[in-house]
């Protein structure tokens, strides 16, 4: 059972001799990315604590406030989307990928126009509101299309092993 359940980087180490050149370039920037990613997710994270705490405790902190609410779940949606940034670039590293997928950018887009709609001033102009709304479902349909034609390949391949991609 430990044999299956190797340690990721046990895997990197055994690939890296048969890696080329490029594409050990590739891992050393995908894992130099991944630590500075996480430094800043680590210090974001740490400044969202002291500001919550702050709020809490010094300025009896009203989460019906809409300038509040809407100051500490951008930050927390900020922090959600560099950790998923963060995960799609350790997947690379632990060449899981090869590299980074167009689904998961998507995604990640999606991601920060949540978070822009959750921070919305109330008084935000219509064609702005229009606009995000159009980058929404523009982005929602592309990663619709990518996944039908994922799911398409896989019904295919499952039915005829010969195919491979």
């Amino acid at each position: 059972m430990k044999s299956t359940l190797r340690n990721p980087f046990q895997v990197l180490r055994d690939q890296w001799a048969i890696m080329s050149f490029y594409e050990r370039f590739e891992q050393v920037v995908a894992l130099v990315l991944s630590a500075v990613i996480a430094v800043i997710i680590v210090v974001s994270l740490l400044q969202l604590i002291a500001i919550v705490f702050t709020l809490l405790i010094l300025d009896a902190f009203n989460p019906l406030d809409h300038k509040v609410f809407q100051s500490v779940f951008g930050m927390i949606m900020t922090l959600l989307i560099a950790m998923e940034f963060k995960h799609s670039i350790v997947r690379v590293a632990l060449r899981r990928d090869s590299i980074i997928q167009v689904k998961t950018v998507i995604l990640i887009g999606l991601i920060a126009l949540a978070r822009k709609f959750v921070i919305l001033d109330p008084e935000a102009s219509p064609g702005k509101i229009a606009a995000l709304a159009g980058a929404t479902l523009a982005l929602g349909a592309t990663y619709w299309l990518l996944r039908e034609r994922d799911d398409r390949a896989a019904e295919t391949s499952e039915h005829d092993p010969s195919s491979s991609q």
